[in-house]
């Protein structure tokens, strides 16, 4: 019953005229951002973070604002996979095999509907998920002491690059880097300057939400530079059809959603696996468990369905690690962790009793853009659709424009916009060698904390380093982080080579 008042007062803020309207531009922003081949959710909250503090808001309405684009860029990510066969993000991919067949057979309209409300379901899942297993959580996490907690920031760099890795030594190389940026500044235990080379602004460390900005939206625009300057695809050959799918199709699909938005949600709470996990494991048990007449990959409603309500309830799954432990269990979720640590809220078992305003009004929220996401996306799919046909000479401009004027507008400092500048060709560079990105902004939203953490436990043991691995609970995290960060390392590449093969056939056999 607590839940459920806590959840009450959570509607009390969220159903404002203010924030029901950033719900509603949130929701709006974030499928255009899905929708664009590329961007992706992290990326579309990086771009519009300097928007967000801008705009002045609290620490309530911007999460408000920046998780309805969260769940927008999920719902966008469909579009440009079934339309096409171009995934909007990596999640996406899994809907290519089913959904752009469909298009092909003129079942555009209903393939779009379809996946809107497979989204919807596994985010409502996953929402009433979060809102359960958050609360215990954060019972476990109030055992936690110094070396529980290192433990716990080892578990979250070492299983970041998830199952669907395939190279550890890169993620482990970006999480070193991560770490290594936050050791910028002074050091808060004796005073002493560390790596600022004289510069004093540097002496409070590096901005998170500058090296955000450039990593993510601002290398962005420099592959579009790179590679696709000549425009967009030809959106004069989408064609829709119909719009709504017959109920026949949604009664036959609804098992199947239901069974994935628990699987999706279950992944999307395991740190490191993220949504790209859930809607490939969504996918592959749903092929296994249901299809007998080998109608997967030939256009089969049930194969829109999984991964669309699979990776939608893996995003809200991610939330709950970061919400209770102050650990992202995603790329986008340590983007948004940066914006709850920049407006002096710290994630984690406190935050549930300190701030539960930010808490319960931010999933009263979630359920909110559900329902608009669900309202918007099937009756404006012409006009997203749309979207794909702005060239990328017009688009990239005004990323930069907002990315620039945010970052300055939130600091004042002509030498933030240098840094980002700087976060931008790392974050080119980077990409160009295939080396993960969200490592480093975890490392550099966490370093501090962690390196605090484990100077107090071994303080409180009077130097003794094996104090690390004293407690059940602290060998059962570091048992944990060892098993994630080795796991990738024999079925990584065999689940990404296993993605990648079936988007192939899919194509082949389409072609």
């Amino acid at each position: 019953m607590d839940i459920l008042a806590s959840l009450g007062d959570g509607f009390g803020i969220a159903l404002t005229w203010q924030n029901l309207a950033l719900a509603l531009l949130g929701c709006f922003l974030g499928t255009i951002m899905g929708a664009l081949p590329g961007l992706g959710p992290s990326n579309g909250v990086a771009i519009l973070i300097p928007l967000a503090f801008t705009m002045g808001l609290g620490a309530t309405p911007s999460l408000i604002l920046l998780t309805s684009v969260y769940y927008g860029a999920m719902y966008g990510g469909r579009i440009s996979s079934i339309l096409l066969n171009i995934p909007g993000d990596e999640p996406a991919m899994m809907t290519c095999l089913d959904g752009h067949p469909m298009a092909k057979k003129g079942l555009a309209g209903e393939a779009l509907s379809l996946s809107g409300v497979a989204s919807f379901v596994g985010a409502f899942i996953a929402t009433w998920g979060l809102i359960l297993l958050a609360p215990q959580l954060v019972k476990i996490a109030l055992l936690f002491g110094p070396a529980e907690y290192f433990a716990l920031f080892a578990l979250a760099f070492m299983t970041l690059g998830g199952v669907s890795s395939t190279n550890q030594a890169k993620s482990a190389f970006a999480a070193a880097l991560g770490l290594g940026l936050a050791t910028i500044g002074v050091d808060t235990q004796t005073g002493v300057p560390r790596f600022t080379f004289g510069e004093v602004h540097l002496y409070d460390g590096l901005d998170f939400l500058v090296a955000i900005v450039g990593l993510f939206a601002l290398s962005e625009v420099f592959i579009f530079l790179e590679n696709r300057h000549g425009g967009n695809a030809d959106g004069s050959k989408l064609k829709i059809g119909k719009l709504y799918p017959p109920m026949s199709m949604l009664k036959a699909c609804t098992p199947t959603m239901l069974r994935t938005s628990v699987l999706g949600f279950v992944a999307g709470v395991l740190p490191g696996a993220g949504a790209s996990l859930g809607s490939f494991i969504s996918y592959s048990m749903e092929k296994r468990l249901v299809d007998k007449e080998k109608t997967f990959g030939t256009g089969d409603p049930r194969g829109v369905a999984a991964p669309e309500a699979g990776n939608n309830a893996a995003a809200g799954g991610a939330l709950v690690p970061m919400l209770a432990l102050g650990v992202p269990g995603s790329g986008t979720t340590a983007v948004l962790l940066a914006v709850l640590l920049s407006l002096n809220i710290t994630p984690g078992p406190l935050l549930f009793s300190q701030n539960p305003d930010v808490v319960w009004g931010l999933i009263a929220a979630l359920f909110i853009a559900n329902f608009m996401l669900l309202a918007m996306n099937i009756p404006m799919v012409g006009l997203f659709t749309r979207i794909l046909m702005v060239p990328s000479r017009v688009l990239m401009p005004i990323v930069a424009m907002v990315s620039f004027v945010g970052i300055y507008g939130i600091s004042g400092s002509s030498f933030d916009l240098l840094v980002m500048i700087g976060f931008g060709v790392m974050g080119w560079v980077l990409r160009k060698l295939d080396v993960p990105l969200v490592p480093i902004i975890l490392g550099t939203l966490l370093g501090n904390s962690m390196e605090n953490n484990l100077r107090r436990a071994v303080t409180i043991d009077n130097g003794n380093w094996w104090t690390l691995f004293d407690s059940p609970l602290s060998l059962g995290l570091w048992a944990i982080a060892i098993v994630g960060f080795v796991l990738p390392l024999f079925f990584g590449r065999k689940v990404k080579a296993s993605m990648h093969e079936r988007r192939d056939e899919e194509g082949s056999i389409s072609d």
